[in-house]
């Protein structure tokens, strides 16, 4: 499997069958006034046979940005036929008060390749419910956010991978050169003890030249896409 990371938390998984998570738009004018900076390059001239949407806003719900006619299952709970098999949507919250405050979230759970993946989009609890954690199963790649303000962070976000027991973590939705309303993975990156972490040059890498041991689960940083 090849992971393609576009920036915040859109991924490209590229297998026996192509998935995009959570593609982004430009930012909003009104945003932009508020004072962020979302510069990513924009996702242009991608193709997937499924398209996965954790919530719907601007920078994980754009569609329209992948190309083709894919399946789109969108930011809601069940489980679902695929190109790929089944796939889990595990309902969970963008904040610590229930949903109140940022709205609800969709944890995706899907095996590609031989592995079992885990999204958990803009997870904002302060930690897994018993119930969302026998959803998810076992894994072997999670792709979790760690730039706290708006989602879990840092000790927090690695208490999860040590609660899941993935053998590859991918970080995601942190502080980069192109966003900068978020905090950067450092605090996650000391709080995951006994990981081995890798950082690529290149926003792309096979994840299973890169798989290590539940006990001992490597963490991949994919370099962040800037503009040209």
């Amino acid at each position: 499997m090849r992971i393609r990371w576009f920036g915040q938390s859109a991924f490209l998984l590229s297998g026996a069958v192509r998935v995009t998570i959570d593609p982004f738009a430009p930012m909003t004018e009104a945003m932009r006034e508020r004072g962020f900076r979302f510069d990513y390059p924009p996702i242009e001239n991608v193709e997937a046979e499924l398209v996965l949407i954790t919530h719907e806003h601007f920078d994980h719900n754009a569609v329209e940005a992948i190309a083709g006619d894919p399946q789109v299952i969108r930011s809601t709970a069940g489980t679902f036929d695929s190109a790929l098999g089944q796939v889990v949507a595990v309902a969970s919250e963008h904040d610590e008060v229930a949903g109140t405050k940022r709205g609800p979230n969709t944890i995706f759970v899907f095996a590609l390749d031989g592995l079992r993946v885990c999204h958990l989009g803009d997870f904002g609890q302060p930690a897994l419910r018993p119930e969302q954690r026998e959803a998810i199963g076992e894994i072997d790649l999670l792709l979790l956010p760690v730039g706290g303000g708006s989602t879990v962070g840092g000790a927090p976000a690695a208490a999860i991978v040590r609660e899941l027991e993935p053998r590859l973590v991918v970080p995601m939705h942190y502080r980069t050169e192109s966003a900068d309303f978020l905090e950067p993975p450092d605090e996650f990156l000391a709080a995951c003890e006994g990981a081995d972490v890798h950082r690529f040059g290149s926003p792309e890498f096979e994840a299973d030249e890169m798989l290590g041991s539940p006990e001992r689960p490597t963490v991949a940083l994919p370099a962040a896409p800037r503009q040209a």
